[in-house]
């Protein structure tokens, strides 16, 4: 028999068998769950560890679950089964699926299942100093036992393979995606991978199958009354306001807490929001995005590929151009809403609209990040320009208003956007950090203050369909009260108490809505199309861009 043990490796951990399973099935799943540390929870991970509590309570004395761990073949990993066949130990499997079936019909074990019992039939071999003949893996689905005989060419195909697994972790490259589009429709980590938005980037013909989900369904908390502490009880949030009973939510329904004006977090909550993946966000009591904690780990490969990526000019400003065009066509397509079944239009709407197009026209033919800067600043002073045209005439007169103005608003118009923008920032931070890239890295903002540049890059694909869309439809429709929802102090204005409550409703009903991808052609709630983009941003730098920046409104 030949040997399998090579010299110890004691400059980095052993390899699980599992890994090795996922590196047969895809070098790059491996590489995203192992290296970049994602991992992704779904029904069939926890319908496989319900098979296998269901077989140890049904078996008897034969269950023998060995954990095992060889420096020399720098493997470890947890054996289904052990047993004794016809004096030979036999390592067993169990899979809760179908077996592989071959041209003939005959049960064959998959892929990624035989490389697994072989290592682990090469583990027990070293560990015991005795011959494995073979594995077993029991399909659960067809009720098939499929034997794998360990050979010499076995023993060789395991060492192979932790030889791959270990260079894999040395780099900062993730492997391409897999040519077999069917593993990728199995694949958990999909809406991770994006290997079908991959292949449309590659193939612009193609009609993508759809494997991101549609949206979150956890509840985005926002807690706003000042003096309120959020706690943890077992495996709930815990909110304690003033003069009023303490409310608690589980922690698997909630996917943001997001603290306003003096609200305090426990040490404990913060801790267990981090455990349950909850993103944790503050927003000033004057509606000011402060920042967010970001508990993230294993997400080191992806910032240094940014950095790389942005380190260099010309990507930046390719990437800048499309933010550019990209929010500048929203603009002018929301100023062309006014032209619809209007009697009349405004000679300044009209001469708004035209000369954004000149402009656009310009974006793409930019040098520099100076010259767009100067582009765009000339396509948001128009578009402010010409958006009190939009305003009906039923609205009341106080929210007129003449061009954008920041901190602090000076209209209420104005501090509707602020307050919107507020929220829309800390949605991006969110996605970001989700996504495990680096905030302070962006290519077309750069630091000034202390909201972090990519944040501020991505916030402009949404600016207008998710905040100034909605900002101008409730305005509309006179959902505002000029005088209770707004808290005038001289020539400032914000949002009181009721305001701001008021806005947090209209902003979390509007990213429930759904918005049919105009390249990608499937709908998604704005909540997942922010993460979605974020995600495509990453793409760009990775030789699989495309479609990064192409959300313009109809």
């Amino acid at each position: 028999m030949e040997t399998l043990a090579s010299p110890a490796t004691t400059e980095q951990d052993t390899i699980r068998v599992g890994a090795l399973h996922a590196l047969a099935y895809c070098p790059r799943l491996f590489y995203l769950e192992e290296v970049e540390e994602l991992y992704t929870q779904d029904a069939a991970v926890f319908a496989g560890r319900r098979l296998h509590v269901e077989l140890e309570k049904d078996d008897g004395e034969e269950w023998q679950e060995l954990t095992l761990e060889s420096d020399e073949l720098g493997l470890r990993g947890k054996v289904d089964a052990l047993r004794t066949r016809n004096g030979d130990t036999i390592p067993y499997e169990h899979k809760r699926g179908r077996c592989y079936r071959d041209e003939a019909n005959q049960p064959q074990a998959w892929e990624s299942d035989r490389l697994q019992i072989l290592a682990y039939a090469c583990l027990i071999e070293v560990k015991f100093g005795i011959v494995i003949p073979e594995g077993r893996i029991r399909y659960h689905a067809d009720n098939v036992l499929v034997h794998v005989p360990l050979d010499d060419a076995g023993r060789q195909e395991v060492r192979a393979a932790v030889q791959q697994a270990r260079q894999l972790r040395q780099t900062t490259e993730r492997p391409p995606i897999a040519t077999n589009e069917r593993l990728c429709v199995r694949c958990s980590l999909a809406p991770v991978c994006l290997p079908e938005e991959t292949r449309l980037a590659q193939d612009p013909d193609r009609k993508p199958i759809r494997l991101f989900p549609k949206d979150d369904e956890r509840q985005v908390i926002h807690v706003t009354e000042a003096g309120t502490s959020v706690g943890k009880s077992g495996e709930q949030l815990k909110i304690a306001r003033r003069d009023r009973s303490a409310d608690t939510i589980p922690a698997r329904q909630v996917g943001q807490m997001v603290l306003h004006s003096y609200v305090q977090i426990s040490t404990q909550a913060l801790y267990f929001c981090a455990e349950q993946e909850i993103g944790v966000h503050f927003i000033s009591g004057g509606g000011r995005y402060l920042g967010s904690f970001d508990a993230h780990q294993g997400s080191i490969q992806r910032r240094i590929r940014q950095y790389k990526a942005l380190s260099d000019p010309s990507i930046g400003l390719k990437l800048s151009r499309q933010l550019v065009t990209c929010r500048g066509q929203s603009q002018r397509k929301l100023l062309m809403r006014g032209q619809r079944g209007a009697a009349s239009v405004p000679d300044a709407l009209t001469k708004a609209i035209d000369q954004m197009q000149r402009i656009l026209k310009q974006v793409p033919q930019s040098e520099s990040l100076a010259s767009l800067l100067g582009l765009e600043g000339n396509l948001a002073a128009l578009y402010f320009g010409a958006l009190p045209q939009l305003l009906s005439e039923n609205s009341a007169p106080e929210f007129q208003f003449s061009g954008r103005n920041r901190r602090p608003p000076k209209d209420r118009f104005n501090a509707l956007l602020s307050f919107g923008y507020a929220l829309l920032l800390k949605d991006v931070m969110n996605a970001i950090l989700v996504v495990g890239l680096e905030p302070a890295l962006g290519f077309y903002h750069q630091p000034r203050t202390q909201a972090p540049p990519l944040a501020l890059d991505l916030m402009e694909i949404f600016r207008v369909p998710i905040v100034d869309l909605a900002v101008m439809g409730s305005i509309n429709r006179g959902q505002w009260d000029v005088t209770d929802d707004f808290d005038v102090r001289g020539d400032q204005i914000w949002l009181s108490d009721s305001g701001r409550r008021k806005f947090i409703s209209l902003y979390e009903r509007r990213k429930e809505e759904s918005w049919k991808h105009p390249v990608l052609d499937y709908s998604l709630t704005y909540r997942r199309l922010i993460e979605l983009e974020v995600r495509l941003l990453e793409k760009e730098w990775m030789g699989e861009g495309g479609l990064f920046g192409q959300l313009v409104i109809r």
